[in-house]
């Protein structure tokens, strides 16, 4: 890999993604599939804005639940790495309230995967997790 100039960026840190109602997304990240709340700040001028972060436990990249900016909610695309995809989508399957693929799929070249949608409309791919 050839690096054309010296960065300070280290990591991915944070994901947005778009939301009618973040009450409605934290329920479905928390308990659905089993995010931990990393961030639930009430910021602005008289508290009428809330930073939401959440992601899966062990993380270090999280997702942020934010209000629509500029458009409607939905659209936005993240992964997550699994360490049983099969097992994953059944669990989420047997809920029978998931917006999900019918199976998990492996295309040539690409790990074991599915897509979720949240309420929102936002896609969340779960990916295996490479082996090691």
């Amino acid at each position: 890999m050839t690096q054309t100039q010296d960065t300070t960026l280290t990591q991915l840190a944070v994901t947005m993604f778009s939301v009618a109602d973040q009450d409605a997304a934290l329920a479905f990240y928390t308990r659905v599939l089993g995010f931990e709340v990393r961030g639930n700040e009430r910021f602005g001028e008289h508290g009428e804005d809330r930073w939401l972060e959440v992601a899966p436990p062990g993380s270090a990249a999280r997702l942020a639940l934010t209000p629509p900016m500029g458009g409607s909610p939905g659209g936005g695309v993240v992964g997550v790495e699994s360490t049983d995809v099969l097992a994953e989508h059944g669990r989420l399957a047997a809920r029978g309230d998931v917006d999900l693929d019918p199976a998990p799929t492996r295309v040539p070249g690409a790990p074991l995967l599915f897509s979720l949608r949240d309420p929102d409309g936002n896609t969340v791919w779960v990916v295996e997790a490479p082996a090691g």
